[in-house]
């Protein structure tokens, strides 16, 4: 018999009260390897690509799954849906799907005090933020700052409120990160010699449109590595028919399926 993998409700209470809390050991140190690798690979044919032209995303690499199978097979972890599933639903979406490294000495574009989702509606939650540590998170490296209860404001924190009460995550290499994407949150500074390597999501409802149309953009090869769970977190699920024959079809061969919330 085969036990439903279920997540801490303790840890789904912080989320919703405080806005964050720290999943253990949402992938193994054998993934963590495999991903760490690709993204480093990843990261490196992107600043290449961009050389010399005007590039907001630098060391953020975006739309993971065409970049290799461990961010492919990351789309089924079974440890992540049981925290996305009570949060957002059993039917939700990827919206967005990126890396989020801080480079040696540096930061990134996530180092504003910002939110990732833009929409507030009060006692209900659009997207929840998934971030996965490749390293461990610590305060030399740029670990992740996120301000508790603040998902309710509409407005911006100022920075000086922001920095007296604001609180660090340390996640170490295999936790995640998972907090309501309306809370209000920054990227740290790396003081460090060395990447700080992080995978990052951005989940939303299925009634709700996606980054890119990853149903088009990710090759067959690749979708046909993924059962009924990644398909449908791809959003394979809500597609919209794009001619009266698609829309004129048996229920079953719907590209937009029933009961998707």
């Amino acid at each position: 018999m085969i036990v439903p993998v279920a997540a801490p409700l303790e840890r789904l209470d912080e989320i919703r009260k405080r806005g964050f809390t720290i999943a253990p050991g949402i992938v193994s140190a054998d993934e963590v390897g495999d991903l760490k690798q690709s993204l480093e690979k990843a990261i490196a044919e992107d600043l290449n690509a961009w050389h010399g032209r005007e590039y907001t995303d630098a060391h953020m690499v975006l739309n993971l799954m065409t970049r290799g199978m461990p961010f492919v097979r990351l789309l089924e972890n079974d440890l992540l849906h049981a925290y996305l599933g009570p949060l957002l639903g059993d039917t939700c979406i990827l919206y967005a799907y990126t890396s989020s490294s801080m480079p040696a000495g540096g930061t990134n574009y996530s180092r504003r005090v910002h939110v990732d989702c833009p929409r507030v509606i009060p006692n209900y939650i659009t997207n929840v933020g998934v971030t996965i540590a490749l390293d461990n998170f610590t305060n030399e490296n740029g670990a992740m700052e996120l301000l508790p209860g603040s998902f309710t404001r509409e407005q911006p924190p100022s920075e000086d409120e922001f920095d007296e009460h604001s609180e660090r995550a340390y996640p170490l290499a295999g936790d995640a990160i998972i907090f309501n994407a309306r809370t209000w949150h920054r990227g740290g500074v790396n003081r460090t010699s060395a990447y700080r390597h992080a995978v990052t999501m951005n989940v939303c409802r299925s009634y709700m449109r996606q980054q890119f149309d990853y149903p088009r953009l990710v090759a067959p090869d690749v979708i046909g590595e993924l059962g009924p769970l990644g398909r449908r977190f791809l959003g394979f699920n809500v597609r919209m028919p794009a001619s009266l024959d698609e829309y004129y079809v048996p229920a079953e061969q719907r590209l937009y399926q029933p009961n998707q919330g």
